[in-house]
This record gives structure tokens, sequence and C-alpha cells, in this order.
């Protein structure tokens, strides 16, 4: 049969269409059409400052200059991580913190100095303060557990947190505090809820930490 008959026939034609169609779908695909959950929007969170103190924590003339804090590569994220296991960090699916987590527990310390009102004055180092003292922190465990049998999850929040004096730099005191606190449910909501009690809880013993350290003849007398 010659290629006039096939042209006569329409045969040639619907050919044309079936491999331009063919070629529609490779590009398609080849360039990434998106399934409908990576087009699922995330859901954003943020934990709060704290503003309730136990006692009465002592007035100061002082300023201070809390650092941004130290993370390890799995937990300087804003994805919100979890551990099955003592060897592993995942990440829950569709939520994310309003920031990476270290940027986000440092506006959190400062506000919360801030909310005292015991202090003179409180900031991040890019806003020139001249500091008496500067906080520095490691945050080394900000995750959700899931041990074994376990019915709901345990966060867990542990940071180390030194004082240097200025302007010697001198390590004037180190401390480690932790929490850990299970999740009232299964939800998700309930895991955030725990995270913001774990880490309000650390929180406030970095701020008691802080405000009361520093020799009896500074404070309230810089």
């Amino acid at each position: 049969m010659t290629s006039t008959t096939f042209m006569r026939r329409g045969i040639v034609p619907v050919m044309v269409r079936m491999i331009f169609l063919g070629l529609v779908l490779a590009t398609a695909s080849g360039c990434g059409v998106l399934p409908s959950t990576v087009n699922d929007p995330l859901q954003l969170y943020t934990l709060t400052p704290k503003t309730t103190f136990e006692g009465t924590l002592p007035k100061v003339d002082w300023q201070l200059v809390v650092e941004l804090p130290n993370a390890a590569a799995g937990l300087d994220t804003s994805r919100v991580a979890l551990s099955r296991s003592p060897y592993t960090i995942e990440y829950y699916s569709n939520a994310t913190w309003t920031d990476n987590a270290p940027a986000m527990i440092q506006t959190l310390l400062i506000e919360s100095f801030e909310s005292t009102r015991s202090i003179v004055a409180v900031g991040r180092e890019v806003i020139g303060l001249r500091p008496d003292f500067i906080l520095q922190t490691d945050l080394r465990e900000f995750q959700a557990v899931y041990e074994e049998n376990a019915a709901v999850p345990t966060v867990w929040v542990r940071m180390n947190a030194k004082l240097v004096e200025m302007p010697e730099r001198r390590i004037i005191a180190s401390q480690t505090f932790e929490r850990r606190v299970a999740a009232s449910g299964r939800s998700f909501e309930n895991v955030i809820e725990a995270f913001d009690t774990a880490l309000g809880g650390v929180i406030k013993q970095i701020v008691l930490f802080t405000l009361t350290t520093p020799p009896a003849s500074l404070q309230g007398d810089a």
C-alpha cells in the first residue's frame, strides 16, 4: 500500500496525532506535573513565650544579648522533628515551624526575658547592644520521641546554656536543662501542645538561671 493510500484513508494524520499526544504526555511528566499531595498547603506552627514565673525574680541593671542557639543539622530546620529510634531523625509531613527551630527559640527566649520586666535590656547581637553578658545556648534535643509500645509520643527538649561575661568573654556558668512531656492525645495538635509545654519549661529554667547567676555585686548595680 502506497503512502498516497495512507494519506487518503486518514491513517497518517491519526498516527501524527497519537505521536503528538504521546510527546505532550511525556513532556508533562518530565516537567513535573505535581500530584495533589504536593500541592496540599503546609500548616505553619509556632510556640509561645513564657509570661509567668514562679517566685520573685531579681531586678538587674545589666544588658544581655541572646545569641542564636547552636544546633546540629537535623534540628537546624523549620521542619518538625520526630524520632522512632535513638539513631534516626525524621520529620512530620505537611507541617513546619514558622522559622528554623533555633531562630524561633531565640525569639521566644528574648520575649520571655522581656516579659519578666526584671532586666534593663535584652536583644539579639545584630541590634547593636553593648552587653554586660551574652547567653549562648546549644539546642541538643527538640523532637517528638515515639517509644516502643507507647500510646502517644513524648516531646523531648534539652538545651545547654552558658553565661558569658563581657568584655572578657569569660564563661561564668554553664548548665543543661531538659524536659520531657507526653502528648495528651494522638493528634498532631496534641504533639504541638507538648512541644510548647516542654520548651516553655526549659525556657523558664534558662531565664531563672541567667538572672540569678551573676554575682550579687552585679544584681541591680551593674
